[in-house]
């Protein structure tokens, strides 16, 4: 008999939900990770002498408070900050615009710019008030099976027409309709302040090969801002710290340096794992929170799945076009026009169309003169990731393409980086003096380091053809056509991010069955 009831493939904010829900339900579960660092997307390590990055990821906004509630995360020391965190948007000729999320506070910001947008923020945010609870809780049950729909299943598209009609008729045909628009056409309609459409439009496009005027991209703004809540305080590193003790604690065992060779298949069923090193582990559940074009085409003989799945996983759609900027400075990052004012999360871009130009030349696999900027800077938070007065600034570069037409050399590395720094150097002078050391990692770097298929973010764009049916109809609801098999990660229903959200949603279909 096995020693283990699970085994969870990867050790990231998705794989230790599951883990850990598992366990605390009594279950002898197995954590395999690659790496000799857990956290996945939201590791901290050491990128220069005396600096820690905060993650690959560093937004923790979209956190579900009930997978903190459900592990008791309190307890094993992670705290909720009540609001998502304001954004900074700079401009040197102006002095650019903090968005709280709170209008009320956000009001000084926006009136040198528009006091109409003002009643246009408070109004956007009330219609999200109005709606965050119905979307938000359709996002976070587990999608029916639309391949195979039981009686359970209709009582759940039942349910999901019952909330979207709580709404009301005018409401509910307001998200119906914006979630058809792009990005840019929902914001445009809204406000006049560019730097304000700038601030919101973020989550709605990066990290998918879509630009602010794709079709659909104002869908994934409505379900970002319909999930999101308080940030955790700390960040990544303090989420992944708590869900390991919470693991830990009911007793899951976590193995690192421990990459899974191959998910072992007899008749139709998992019976367990093979190590890189030959090692075996029996077992009749597996979860993999891995990219699913990874488990389904790397660690499966294709012998054991049907065709039509083979075919549809390998047209899921999950290009990066994302890189990422860790700079180390030997003081704070401050912004033309904001001198002794320290942000931690900052956005760049003049306007929409300005982001719409940076996203055009990634289609052609060619490298973005100015590319949209996605900042932390983790030390106003975390002044303990470097040294006293220093300080650490992640950045996700967005629009840089996989697969560069020239090819990901030194040099092109090199001319990436300084591509950002000449960038956020339009916006903050001082940049360039400041810098000590420096990590850039392109897509294929991300696709060697952390596993990522393509180098995505996410394990697959957010679509509206790839959302709800996550990745394929087959494996929508976390369970797949082989028998023991479960997906658990960021390329499942609600995507990605730092939600803890899948790995939650997969343990609830495993302890179900």
């Amino acid at each position: 008999m096995s020693a283990y009831d699970a085994i969870v493939v990867g050790a990231g904010p998705n794989g230790l939900t599951t883990a850990a829900l598992l366990a605390k339900a009594g279950r002898k579960v197995l954590v395999l990770e690659r790496r000799d660092v857990i956290g996945g997307a939201a590791a901290s390590e050491e990128f220069h002498t005396g600096y820690r990055t905060v993650g690959l990821l560093h937004d923790t906004s979209g956190v579900r408070p009930g997978v903190v509630d459900a592990l008791s995360l309190a307890g094993y020391g992670l705290e909720l900050s009540p609001d998502p965190k304001s954004i900074f948007v700079p401009d040197p000729k102006s002095g650019g615009l903090f968005l709280h999320h709170d209008p009320e506070q956000a009001a000084p910001e926006i009136e040198p710019f528009s006091e109409r947008d003002i009643a246009a923020y408070k109004g956007y945010r009330e219609f999200l008030g109005e709606i965050r609870e119905v979307v938000g809780r359709v996002m976070d049950r587990p999608p029916p099976n639309l391949s195979d729909l039981g009686g359970k299943d209709k009582l759940s598209l039942l349910w999901t027409g019952w909330m979207l009609r709580r709404l009301g008729r005018k409401k509910m045909m307001e998200v119906m309709r914006i979630g058809t628009m792009c990005v840019a056409d929902s914001l445009n309609e809204r406000f006049e302040t560019d730097l304000l459409k700038v601030a919101l439009a973020g989550p709605a496009i990066f990290p998918s090969f879509t630009g602010p005027w794709s079709p659909g991209t104002a869908l994934n703004l409505l379900l970002w801002e319909s999930a999101c809540r308080g940030s955790v305080v700390g960040g990544p590193r303090a989420l992944i710290a708590s869900l390991e003790r919470a693991a830990t604690a009911s007793g899951a065992t976590i193995r690192t340096g421990a990459e899974v060779q191959q998910i072992l298949i007899r008749e139709g069923g998992v019976r367990g794992v093979r190590l890189g090193g030959g090692e075996e582990i029996d077992c009749t559940v597996v979860a993999t929170s891995c990219d699913p074009r990874r488990t389904f085409l790397e660690l499966i003989d294709s012998r054991e799945i049907p065709f039509r799945l083979e075919h549809r996983i390998r047209h899921f759609r999950g290009r990066g076009t994302t890189a990422k900027v860790n700079l180390a400075l030997d003081g704070p990052l401050e912004f033309a026009g904001r001198s002794g004012e320290f942000f931690q999360f900052v956005r760049t871009a003049t306007d929409l169309d300005a982001m719409e130009k940076s996203f055009d030349p990634v289609k052609y696999d060619e490298l973005p003169e100015n590319p949209s900027l996605d900042i932390c800077v983790p030390t106003v938070e975390s002044p303990d990731l470097a040294p006293d007065g220093h300080s650490v600034v992640s950045i996700l570069a967005h629009f840089v393409p996989y697969r560069l037409k020239e090819g990901w050399t030194d040099a092109t590395r090199k001319e990436l980086g300084d591509t950002v720094i000449r960038t956020l150097s339009t916006y903050a002078p001082t940049l360039p003096s400041q810098i000590v050391g420096k990590e850039v990692l392109v897509p294929p770097d991300l696709e060697e380091r952390y596993g990522l298929v393509e180098g995505h973010l996410y394990h697959g764009d957010h679509a509206s053809d790839q959302l709800v049916l996550r990745p394929t109809p087959e494996c929508a609801n976390y369970r797949t056509p082989v028998n023991g098999l479960f997906l658990c990660g960021s390329g499942s229903h609600p995507g990605g991010g730092i939600t803890c959200a899948p790995g939650a949603l997969a343990a609830r279909t495993i302890l179900e069955q």
